[in-house]
């Protein structure tokens, strides 16, 4: 290790449902500082989905962080002039790291409407096993399948 790594910041629960979770996905939905405009943002989501679905809203969007969550990556090893990809599990909280980043930056790309709406029909479609995050998760273990053969380089 080069440098001391910096202590893990302490965040609250969100005031609705008390859970870590909403809050960390929150801030990583927040633009510029802007924690209400996020906040109502992901609330109004769960709304839609709620109304869309008649379902637990935290319970899908749960789910759909389930669903997009990665268990395998690859990563580059360099050994002896070659780069390797090497397949290598993903830690608990790079997995919900990558499912936030993911889930949002699919979401974003969507078409038309507001963000709440395109938000909740990630949600919606993560929860559901398709749409772009479940895809890129797929992705990524067809990648780390693909290079299984590098795995003793870990």
């Amino acid at each position: 290790m080069r440098r001391r790594r910096p202590e893990k910041r302490a965040i609250l629960p969100d005031p609705i449902y008390g859970e870590l979770m909403v809050q960390k996905f929150i801030n990583n939905l927040m633009r510029g500082g802007k924690k209400s405009i996020s906040e109502k943002i992901f609330y109004s989501s769960l709304d839609i989905v709620k109304s869309k679905t008649k379902s637990d809203s935290l319970e899908m969007f749960k789910k759909a962080m389930e669903n997009v969550k990665p268990l395998i990556e690859v990563k580059s090893r360099r050994i002896g002039g070659a780069t390797y990809q090497v397949p290598i599990q993903v830690p608990t909280q790079r997995g919900f790291a990558l499912a936030t980043r993911w889930i949002i930056t699919y979401a974003t790309s969507r078409k038309g409407r507001s963000m709440s709406e395109k938000l909740a029909a990630e949600f919606v479609d993560a929860a559901n096993n398709d749409g772009g995050a479940v895809k890129k998760k797929e992705d990524t273990h067809r990648m780390a399948e693909a290079n299984k053969a590098f795995a003793h380089y870990r």
